[in-house]
């Protein structure tokens, strides 16, 4: 594990850490950035919806930007026949080189599981999917979904469960994000032509409007300001409890309920692709 000082020795400009309320308020937090009246902010700020119709699907973005974090959102997916739609939820950066941190969550027919959808970036090479089974219905309730990002590795998290882990492994010349400040962001979109069994099924719009739901988004996160500077200089990891997720990894319960996740509900790994990488597989699916 990387010391302290390496941790702090990040190329950055003014950072600044943020220690995000535990009531959250979207007003504050998030604009909605399109869908001409199809996202809605509720219940004085506690609620956030997203909606798709025909016509349009709706989005919003996170106000600040983040070089690294421990952030959480709540969301109810779609219910019933969802086939066709997607539910992106998101970290991204700008530019043709961007880094990005992706949960997405595939339409189904009524009674088939959602595939949440995992994909990382990385100077604007991504092609790393691994997709999932979750193991409770997504749309009968609020369920927690996490970003550990931290300048060692980055974790998915479904109820405190961790999912995915991608590890910082720019030592065997695999680029990793951690130069590039990422918003947050999500959408309601439709995505017939490949979301539900590669396009075979397509959006039924006698369900439509399709509605997300989101609530108690929380970040312990760096905010970016005015450029770059070191993540946390004012504090060590060791130290404080509000910024310990820069060092944080998986202990060895964690890892274990991440196996647990691999062995039960993974459906798609790219590192166990060989027809799509006949070269030979990517870097870091060869790295431990």
């Amino acid at each position: 594990m990387a010391s302290s000082t390496e941790i702090l020795m990040v190329p950055l400009l003014m950072v600044s850490l943020m220690v995000a309320a535990s009531a959250s308020n979207f007003y504050n937090d998030f604009d909605i950035t399109w869908g001409d009246g199809r996202a809605k902010i509720l219940n004085n700020g506690e609620l956030l919806t997203l909606n798709l119709d025909k016509a349009s699907g709706s989005g919003f973005q996170s106000r600040n930007e983040f070089l690294f974090g421990k952030i959480d959102m709540q969301l109810k997916l779609v219910p019933g026949n969802s086939a066709g739609t997607v539910t992106a939820y998101y970290l991204s950066s700008k530019g043709s080189t961007w880094d990005e941190i992706d949960f997405e969550f595939l339409g189904n027919l009524s009674g088939d599981p959602y595939i949440l959808h995992t994909n990382v970036f990385s100077q604007g090479k991504g092609n790393r999917e691994q997709q999932f089974y979750l193991w409770f219905d997504p749309t009968a309730d609020f369920h927690t979904y996490s970003i550990l990002w931290n300048p060692q590795r980055i974790i998915f998290s479904v109820d405190g469960t961790p999912i995915r882990e991608f590890k910082n492994m720019e030592s065997n010349g695999v680029p990793f994000p951690k130069n590039q400040a990422m918003r947050i962001y999500s959408s309601l979109w439709n995505a017939d032509d490949w979301a539900t069994r590669g396009g075979l099924v397509k959006t039924d719009w006698n369900n439509a409007p399709f509605t997300a739901s989101y609530r108690n988004f929380n970040a312990n996160a760096c905010v970016v300001s005015n450029g770059a500077s070191s993540c946390g200089s004012n504090s060590s990891p060791s130290t404080s409890n509000n910024n310990a997720w820069l060092a944080e990894e998986l202990d060895s319960t964690s890892q274990e309920r991440l196996q647990w996740v691999k062995n039960n509900y993974m459906i798609y790994n790219y590192c166990t692709d060989t027809k799509r990488f006949p070269q030979g597989m990517p870097t870091e699916c060869n790295v431990s």
